[in-house]
């Protein structure tokens, strides 16, 4: 049991790890393209990626998932999808607010191009909010993907993974009930160490001030 625990962890930690970067990667540049250029190309793309806002985030990936099929590829891309517009929001909320600052302003008049702008001015100042709110967000695909896994949707016997676990340990909660509920308490004690984490992050960032 120790060793499936162990072992499904890594599974389920890089379930929750990998949809969560992707949509940092894609969401991220969307909502820094959005919020840099603005007008239609705003309007475009977040009007797009607000779509997903219509459903919650647990019943768009149960049914992407069940779209997909089960399978762990399929998992980490329906995922990454219920992530893309909440790190999209946040990149062009801070986007938008910096844009028309005076540094910016000076770049564009020295002539430098929209990249190099971004590269340089936008990205040091949009990064650290956007990196915070994607790291407590980590905690949330875990409980999502197990919670897939657990209904079938997500890895397929004989992965050992925490919510699969919980599935094929069902039979079990009335004879050996401890064992039955460890992978839900390791599901608890991770989604717990990466909400600190993005708390520690948050306050050693500053990004308030």
């Amino acid at each position: 049991m120790l060793t499936r625990l162990i072992y499904g962890g890594r599974l389920s930690l890089f379930m929750g790890l990998v949809p969560v970067i992707n949509a940092l990667v894609i969401g991220g540049s969307l909502g820094i393209l959005a919020g840099y250029v603005g007008g239609a190309v705003n309007t475009g793309i977040m009007r797009t990626l607000e779509v997903f806002f219509a459903f919650p985030s647990v019943l768009l990936a149960i049914a992407l998932s069940g779209a997909l099929g089960a399978g762990i590829g399929n998992t980490i891309l329906s995922l990454t999808i219920v992530f893309l517009a909440p790190i999209a929001r946040v990149a062009e909320a801070v986007t938008t607010q910096i844009r028309s600052l005076d540094y910016i302003e000076a770049a564009r008049a020295s002539g430098a191009g929209a990249l190099s702008v971004i590269r340089v001015h936008v990205l040091r100042v949009v990064l650290g909010p956007i990196f915070i709110y994607a790291s407590s967000l980590i905690s949330v695909s875990i409980i999502i993907a197990s919670g897939l896994s657990f209904l079938g949707l997500g890895v397929k016997p004989p992965e050992p993974e925490w919510g699969f676990m919980l599935n094929t340990l069902r039979a079990a909660i009335y004879t050996s009930p401890i064992n039955a509920t460890l992978p839900g308490v390791m599901i608890f004690l991770t989604s717990i160490c990466f909400n600190l984490v993005s708390d520690g992050l948050r306050a050693a960032m500053d990004v308030k001030e």
